[in-house]
C-alpha cells in the first residue's frame, strides 16, 4: 500500500489570529516564535508554499528588550541614492521613535525571501503601545518564547 504526501490547499487550511505581548521580551526569541507561527511549521499539516500559517498582532513592541550592547552598537543604515546621503541610527535611536519598525524587520528578515515571504509579511500587524485595533478577530494568545536563562542587561 503506498503512502500518500500530504499537501495541504489553501482553502483547505484554517487560519486563526495570533496575539503576543511583547513587554519585556527579547526581540530574537520573539521574532523565531512569530516567523514560525507566520509560517505555520507549528502545525501538523505544515506545507511550504501554502499559507498554513497564523496572522499575528504583537502589542507594547515599544518595550522589547535588546540583550548585552546591542542597543548601543547595532546599526541601521539608509542611503538616499546621492553622495553624503547616507544615514546611520542606533537600535537605541529607532527604538525611541519607531519600535514597530525593528519588530517588523527582524521577523520579516526571517520569513522565505520572495513573493511567497511578502504575502506572509503582510499579516504581521505590530503595535507600539498596549492597544490594537483588531479586537473583532478575537485573538488567541501565542505561548511566549523561553527566556533560557538569558542574562538581560538593560541600558541606563
Amino acid at each position: 500500500m503506498p503512502r500518500q504526501t500530504f499537501i495541504a490547499k489553501k482553502n483547505e487550511v484554517n487560519t486563526v489570529w495570533r496575539h503576543v505581548d511583547a513587554n519585556g521580551l527579547v526581540l530574537g526569541r520573539l521574532a523565531t516564535e512569530v516567523a514560525t507561527a507566520l509560517m505555520g511549521k507549528h502545525r501538523p499539516e505544515y506545507t511550504p508554499g501554502v499559507t498554513t500559517g497564523d496572522s499575528v498582532i504583537i502589542t507594547n513592541a515599544s518595550k522589547i528588550v535588546l540583550t548585552g550592547r546591542k542597543a548601543d552598537l547595532k546599526t541601521r543604515r539608509r542611503w538616499s541614492g546621492y553622495p553624503g546621503g547616507l544615514k546611520v541610527r542606533t537600535y537605541r535611536e529607532v527604538m525611541a521613535t519607531k519600535p514597530e519598525r525593528l519588530v517588523t524587520e527582524a521577523i520579516v528578515r526571517m520569513l522565505p525571501k520572495g513573493a511567497f515571504g511578502r504575502s506572509l509579511a503582510i499579516r504581521l500587524r505590530v503595535f507600539p503601545g498596549a492597544e490594537h485595533t483588531h479586537a473583532s478577530q478575537s485573538p488567541i494568545p501565542l505561548a511566549e518564547p523561553s527566556a533560557r536563562h538569558i542574562r538581560v542587561v538593560t541600558a541606563k
